[in-house]
């Protein structure tokens, strides 16, 4: 598929998992990724791949863990990694905390120890790196299309129920049947993960963002904070805009 660039309305950030213990779960995926902790607090880690992925990870001591693969309590989202060895790849996670879900013959399912599945893939490369962030979604192709107008990335691929942004930290969509979507906040129908992108303006941003197709979420407990702005895309999975420092 030929790719087409855009101009976008975000630049891409960072993906956050839900977590029960921000700590313990940087450690883990450090372990995994090469990653280093970039910064920390009680509810918050952030970290930073080799490769140059952000990932962050915040407080949710009330988390509903995943369980794939069926639809009563989903994964949402999960992250697909590259390994040139995945058995002992998959091994040396399981030392750490991880657990097998499902093993195929190029890429091996696991679930971190906070319950949020990964899938390990067969590379020729010589680390083990963060291939993207893999959303299921109940229709691909709307999912990817509005992605890359919102981060003005190309379309890598749009096709057979699967969908990829291009650039050097893509974002994946898999269609999946009866699908069911997040509620956030509500903690029973967990968002379990989500992206951080980043604007220079906040109201212009979300004024484009809107007519994408998403929507802003508001709810009780909402803070008023400046520096973010809290919405769902049209899959029903929340992201932040958030406010680029200059």
């Amino acid at each position: 598929m030929t790719e087409t660039q855009q101009p976008g309305i975000a630049r891409m950030g960072s993906f956050v998992l839900d977590v029960p213990d921000p700590a313990a779960s940087a450690r883990f995926w450090n372990g995994i990724t090469g990653g280093e902790t970039t910064s920390a607090d009680d509810d918050w880690v952030s970290t930073r791949t080799p490769d140059g992925w952000h990932l962050n990870f915040q407080l949710a001591p009330d988390l509903v863990p995943a369980q794939w693969p069926g639809q009563e309590h989903p994964q949402q989202v999960h992250l697909d990694l590259k390994a040139p060895d995945v058995p002992g790849a998959s091994a040396r996670a399981v030392e750490q905390g991880a657990t097998v879900l499902a093993e195929e013959e190029r890429w091996t399912t696991l679930a971190d120890p906070s319950g949020h599945p990964f899938d390990l893939c067969v590379t020729d490369g010589a680390d083990t790196t963060v291939v993207g962030v893999n959303f299921d979604v109940p229709d691909a192709h709307e999912a990817v299309q509005f992605w890359a107008a919102l981060i003005g990335e190309p379309v890598a691929y749009d096709q057979d129920g699967m969908g990829m942004t291009g650039g050097d930290r893509p974002i994946l969509f898999q269609q999946v049947e009866n699908y069911n979507p997040p509620a956030w906040p509500d903690p029973a129908r967990p968002q379990q993960g989500h992206l951080d992108v980043y604007v220079d303006d906040l109201d212009v941003a979300e004024e484009a963002t809107l007519a994408l197709g998403a929507t802003r979420l508001h709810h009780p407990g909402e803070t008023g904070e400046e520096d973010f702005r809290v919405f769902a895309d049209p899959a029903g999975h929340p992201f932040c805009l958030c406010q680029a420092k200059s």
